[in-house]
């Protein structure tokens, strides 16, 4: 496969998952109390937001790069 291409490919299925996600969550443990041999936890979920336009700009970039190795040929 050439490096247009697959590149191209890539950039694809990241805007597909990016559009349909639309964010990555998370889960960290945070401790709560620390007293002696008593320690509790608390689970908290953080969640980083993937804008549509990110997901947009791959697809064409990808759809871009497919076109642009097609022409090489």
């Amino acid at each position: 496969m050439k490096t247009y291409t697959l590149t191209g490919i890539i950039l694809i299925v990241i805007g597909i998952v990016a559009l349909t996600y639309q964010g990555i969550t998370y889960t960290t443990h945070e401790k709560v109390v620390d007293f002696g041999p008593l320690q509790m936890t608390a689970e908290k979920k953080e969640t980083i937001p993937l804008s549509p336009l990110l997901g947009g700009f791959a697809m064409v970039g990808g759809i871009v790069l497919l076109v642009m190795g097609n022409k090489k040929n």
